[in-house]
C-alpha cells in the first residue's frame, strides 16, 4: 500500500515521463487554438475598424451621379391671323411636330471638410481608446482562458490520482474483507467484523465510481479548453519564481497593471472624449464642395450644357430642438459612471490579490500539514494491524486506520493541486499571467499588428489576411 500511495504522489509531484504533456504546453495549446481567446481576438480586429471610421470625417467624398433614359415631345402650334383692314377676314393655321431624343447626364461631386468643430479629432481619440480599452480586456480573457487551462491540466491530475487511490483502497479492502472473513472461520472474531469489512468495502466501491464520474467530468473540461484528450500529464508546478515577495508589493502591481483595471479607465477616457465630440455639434462647421457636370438633350435634341462649380459651404447650428443638449448631458453622466466603474474594479482588483495570497499561503500549509498526517496515519495504520494480531485491536479499528490514511494521502493530493493553482491565481490576479511572461509562444498574437494595417487604410474593403 505504501509504495502504491508513492505512485499516486509522483502524479503531482513527480518526475515527467517520456513524451508526456507538460501544463505549459497545455496552456500553449489553449493560447493558440481556444475558440473563445480566438473569438475574442476577432472581436477585437473589429474594434480597431472604429479608427478609420473615425478619421473618415474629414476625408474628403467624392461621388458620381448618372442618368441616361428616353424622351418623346409632342409639339402643338396654332396660329390666328386676323386682317386689321377687314375683320371679318382671317387666317387659321394648326402645325404639330413629333420629336424623340436621349436625355443624358453625368454629375461629379465632391467635399473635402475643412472644419468640423474638432469633431473627427475627438471621435478618433476616442476610437483609440477604444481600442486601447479592447486590448486590455483581450489580456483578460487571455488571463482567463491560460488560468482554466492550469485549472483543468491540475483537476485531470488531481482526479487521476484520486481514481486510482480510490481502486487501491478497494483493493485493500476487499483483501482485509478476505481475511476477516479467515479469522471469522477460525473463530478468531465475530460476524460482525465481517459485516464491518463488507459495509466499508461498499463504501469503497461507491466512492471510487464516485471518482471515475469526477475524472470524467474533468477530461470533458479539458477537451473544451485545450482541445484535445488528455495523455500522459506530467506534474504541474507552481510559478513562484513570478510571484511578488509579499502581499503589499503584489496589491501595488495588481493596481497598476491588471487589465480590468487598465480597461475601465481607458472606457472612463473614451467617455469624456465623447463628450467633447457631442459638443463639436455647437459650433460652425465648413466645407469646400464641388460639382462638374454635363447634361445632354435634356431640352431638346442637340442641347448639351457642360459645367464645374467649387463653393464653400458653411453650416452654424442655431436651434435642434435641445437634442445635442440632451446627449451632451447623457454623455456627462456616462463619464461618470465610468470612472466610478474604475474605482470599483480597483477594490474587486485588490479583494482578489487578498483572496489568492490568502489561498497560496494556506495550501503550502496544508501541504505540510497532510505529509505530517500521511507519516502518522502511516505509523498508526501498523501499529493497529500488529497490536489486531496480538487481538488488542478490532477489525473496526483497523478499518479506521486505513481510513485515516486514505483521507490524508486524498487531502495531499488536493492540497498539491490547490498549490499550483493558486499560485497562477495570484499571477492573474496580478494582471502578469500572459503569453510572454509565460514564455508560451515567440511569436504570440499582436493586436497592434492588425490596427497599423487598418488604420491608414483609404480604400481597400479586404481584410489584412485577404478576406
Amino acid at each position: 500500500m505504501r509504495g502504491v500511495a508513492s505512485v499516486m504522489f509522483c502524479l503531482l509531484a513527480g518526475g515527467a515521463t517520456a513524451r508526456a504533456e507538460t501544463l505549459i504546453g497545455a496552456m500553449r495549446r489553449a493560447y493558440n487554438a481556444n475558440p473563445q481567446l480566438n473569438a475574442s481576438r476577432a472581436e477585437l480586429r473589429a474594434i480597431d475598424e472604429k479608427v478609420p471610421q473615425a478619421l473618415a470625417g474629414m476625408r474628403p467624398r467624392v461621388s458620381g451621379d448618372g442618368y441616361l433614359g428616353v424622351q418623346r415631345n409632342r409639339l402643338i402650334t396654332q396660329q390666328h391671323d386676323v386682317y386689321l383692314g377687314d375683320p371679318t377676314q382671317s387666317d387659321y393655321s394648326k402645325s404639330i411636330q413629333n420629336g424623340k431624343n436621349v436625355p443624358r447626364a453625368a454629375t461629379l461631386t465632391f467635399e473635402q471638410p475643412i472644419f468640423d468643430g474638432f469633431k473627427t479629432q475627438n471621435q478618433t481619440l476616442a476610437a483609440e481608446s477604444g481600442v486601447f480599452a479592447g486590448r486590455e480586456r483581450l489580456r483578460l480573457t487571455e488571463q482567463r482562458i491560460l488560468f482554466d487551462s492550469v485549472t483543468a491540466y491540475m483537476d485531470v491530475l488531481r482526479d487521476t490520482a484520486s481514481l486510482k487511490l480510490q481502486e487501491s483502497n478497494v483493493a485493500v479492502l476487499t483483501e482485509q474483507l478476505r481475511q476477516t472473513r479467515e479469522r471469522y472461520q477460525y473463530g478468531q472474531i465475530t460476524q460482525t467484523d465481517v459485516a464491518q469489512a463488507e459495509a466499508r468495502l461498499a463504501g469503497g466501491k461507491s466512492l471510487a465510481g464516485a471518482a471515475r464520474a469526477a475524472l470524467d467530468a474533468s477530461i470533458g473540461v479539458y477537451r473544451k479548453i485545450i482541445g484535445v484528450e488528455p495523455t500522459m500529464l506530467s506534474p504541474g508546478a507552481p510559478v513562484d519564481r513570478l510571484l511578488p515577495k509579499s502581499r503589499e508589493e503584489a496589491e501595488r502591481i495588481a493596481q497598476t497593471e491588471h487589465p480590468f483595471i487598465l480597461a475601465a479607465l481607458h472606457d472612463a477616457d473614451a467617455a469624456d472624449l465623447d463628450i467633447k465630440a457631442l459638443e463639436s455639434e455647437f459650433m460652425p462647421k465648413f466645407s469646400i464642395v464641388g460639382d462638374i457636370f454635363t447634361q445632354t438633350d435634356l431640352v431638346g435634341i442637340g442641347n448639351r450644357n457642360v459645367g464645374a462649380k467649387i463653393l464653400g459651404h458653411l453650416n452654424v447650428p442655431i436651434y435642434e430642438g435641445g437634442l445635442t443638449s440632451s446627449r451632451v448631458r447623457q454623455a456627462k453622466e456616462t463619464a461618470g459612471q465610468r470612472r466610478l466603474t474604475a474605482d470599483v474594479a480597483r477594490a474587486e482588483v485588490l479583494s482578489l490579490v487578498r483572496a489568492y495570497w490568502g489561498a497560496l499561503q494556506a495550501a503550502k500549509t496544508q501541504i505540510a500539514s497532510a505529509q505530517t498526517q500521511i507519516a502518522a496515519a502511516e505509523r498508526a495504520l501498523y501499529g493497529v494491524r500488529e497490536e489486531a494480531k496480538a487481538g488488542q485491536r478490532t477489525t473496526l479499528e483497523i478499518l479506521n486506520a486505513q481510513q485515516e490514511l486514505l483521507y490524508a494521502r486524498l487531502g495531499l493530493i488536493v492540497a498539491q493541486r490547490d498549490r499550483v493553482v493558486a499560485s497562477y491565481a495570484l499571477l492573474s490576479s496580478l494582471g502578469r499571467l500572459s503569453s510572454d511572461r509565460l514564455g508560451l509562444a515567440a511569436d504570440g498574437y499582436d493586436p497592434a499588428l492588425h490596427f497599423d494595417q487598418v488604420k491608414d487604410l483609404w480604400l481597400n474593403p479586404m481584410t489584412p489576411d485577404g478576406r
